[in-house]
């Protein structure tokens, strides 16, 4: 079990959750929660993420970008914790268990929760599977910034509520952004390794000075402006303790502009999945207050 929760990599996780907890809010608000659609969108969501995070396991382990000279968390297929078929089979565990609440969320939105439930798991595998793996490309960045925000919270509210919410897409932009950072200091651990194995992220493209400045703005863009531009545009100003995250982010900035260590790296990665979470309660509650 120990070994399949690394593999899952929880620290990451907030970035399914969080969607869905400041989804479910602004349903509450528009008095449209509905908590069986709730508890489905977030199970479907952490499911889809594990997969995601299996299938990365897997398919990092096969085209050689995970070695022996990781300087990140333990991989469990290069580590030889796990066989690469059991990583396989896991990982079509995670889907196929996704499709199980994904059923309901169907039956409740429609059908256009079939594409994006298909293109979700799809994403997933080919983050880092297939000929051209977005992850090897440097389009993680654009795909992690929709489905992590402007979809996983617009399709949690328009689950419960049958209506598009165009403030819940542009809070989804927010969440979006958080989960852009953590994938952006998770690249920029690992540049060396993936220059050496072809993987061209967004930091082994432009650099290091890029993806520092890369994960300033995506803070401050998600806790700050965002917030600011709901708060303009209704009667949601409270929205605006979100910012209060971005004092907390000043160490982890500094340690992302400072270090280049994998401990300290990891610890920041670990630390901006928490100021997710955080955000999206204190975003939550200024949207209900």
């Amino acid at each position: 079990m120990k070994t399949w929760m690394l593999a899952a990599r929880p620290k990451t996780l907030g970035a399914a959750i969080a969607p869905v907890v400041m989804g479910s809010a602004m349903a509450i608000e528009a008095d449209g929660f509905h908590l069986l659609s709730a508890v489905c969108c977030l199970l479907g969501a952490l499911l889809i993420q594990i997969g995601a995070n299996f299938a990365n396991d897997y398919f990092d382990h096969a085209k050689g970008a995970d070695t022996p000279q990781r300087i990140g968390p333990t991989r469990a297929t290069q580590a030889g914790l796990v066989s690469p078929a059991a990583m396989m089979r896991a990982t079509a565990l995670a889907f196929a268990l996704a499709c199980v609440p994904g059923l309901y969320i169907v039956v409740r939105g429609g059908w256009p929760f079939v594409a994006i439930g298909l293109v979700s798991i799809l994403c997933g595998v080919l983050y880092s599977g297939g000929p051209f793996p977005l992850g090897y490309l440097g389009l993680a960045d654009f795909f992690v910034l929709v489905f992590f925000g402007p979809i996983a919270v617009g399709g949690t509210y328009y689950v419960q509520t049958h209506a598009i919410g165009t403030d819940a897409l542009l809070a989804g932009a927010a969440a979006g952004l958080f989960s852009v950072a953590i994938l952006t200091i998770n690249n920029l651990r690992d540049i060396d390794e993936d220059r050496a194995s072809g993987k061209r992220t967004l930091p082994v493209r432009f650099g290091r000075t890029f993806a520092k400045a890369e994960y300033s703005v995506c803070l401050v863009m998600a806790a700050l402006v965002i917030p600011i531009a709901l708060a303009v545009r209704g009667d949601h100003l409270p929205v605006l303790i979100g910012a209060l995250v971005l004092p907390a982010a000043a160490p982890v900035v500094r340690t992302v502009n400072t270090r280049t260590d994998g401990p300290a790296l990891n610890n920041a990665l670990a630390a901006t999945g928490k100021l997710l979470l955080v955000f999206s309660v204190l975003f939550s509650l200024g949207w209900l207050l």
